[in-house]
């Protein structure tokens, strides 16, 4: 697969960690994808893909594009043979601007990009993409799209920095000192946060927690899951177990079985690091 990415320019870069181009043949009909603590756009410029956003929720299918804010739960992607799009991976807070409606009305419902920038947009949008002169440019034309529709948020100094304190320490934090700090109640700490993020601070401040449990861990070697999970801040083993399963359906060693099946079956792939085969 052919994969170009890059940090947009500031402001955006403050919302956005990078702007992608993907094409190719996928590793697999289908992806997993953990809950992590980010946010996902993409203008599909290829053959419709499929999404199905939990076990309870039937697979819908995306032709134009989709908006998928900061998840709760695991993501399938099916992906055709060749698939082809432009995105952008979202920082949790990042698309409030971009999006009509509260981001806590998305959360787990993925949405088609059109019923958030309107079919004759992104229509017009789509053909600019699929006529540019390579990735880069393609790129640019979406940096474009996003300066142009970027707007002031309510709300979104406040949602940030916190955010951004619960990130610096892994999710470490204590949700009650994160609001005094602020100097705003708890209770409209967590409302803003449903607004433009679409989850909690402590539904947040888990998912940083988790993303860099799994990352930590190193697939190839040894694992020693007591110390993992006793250095990650989590009360035992079993609630560690408890936490794995939550995020991913997965046991901690049957999540480094199928790492370990990726990485044998694909060494070196793009797209390695978070996705998980699900066939």
């Amino acid at each position: 697969m052919e994969y170009v990415s890059r940090v947009p320019r500031p402001p955006l870069d403050g919302l956005i960690d990078d702007l992608y181009y993907l094409e190719g043949t996928p590793p697999y009909a289908r992806l997993t994808l953990p809950p992590g603590p980010s946010a996902l756009l993409i203008v599909n410029l290829g053959a419709p893909f499929r999404i199905r956003a939990g076990t309870d929720i039937e697979t819908a299918e995306y032709a134009d594009g989709c908006v998928v804010t900061m998840p709760t739960r695991a993501f399938e992607f099916g992906y055709p043979p060749g698939t082809r799009s432009v995105g952008a991976h979202v920082k949790p807070w990042g698309l409030a601007p971009f999006l009509p409606m509260p981001a806590a009305e998305l959360c787990d419902r993925p949405v088609t990009i059109e019923q958030v920038w309107g079919r004759p947009a992104v229509a017009e949008l789509r053909d600019r993409l699929a006529t540019a002169d390579g990735p880069h440019e393609m790129l640019t034309l979406l940096e474009e799209e996003l300066m142009r529709r970027l707007c002031e948020t309510a709300g979104l100094g406040l949602v940030r920095h916190t955010s951004s304190v619960i990130a610096a320490t892994s999710g470490a934090v204590a949700i009650g000192d994160l609001s005094v700090a602020a100097g705003v109640s708890s209770t409209h700490l967590a409302q803003r946060f449903k607004e433009l993020i679409g989850v909690t601070p402590k539904r947040m401040a888990r998912t940083y927690r988790f993303a860099a449990t799994v990352f930590s861990i190193n697939p190839a070697g040894p694992i020693d899951w007591g110390g993992l999970a006793g250095g990650a801040g989590y009360f035992d083993q079993a609630h560690f177990g408890h936490e794995f399963r939550a995020f991913t359906g997965l046991t901690p060693t049957r999540y480094v079985e199928v790492r370990r099946r990726f990485l044998r079956e694909h060494p070196g792939h793009v797209l390695d690091g978070w996705p998980l085969p699900a066939d």
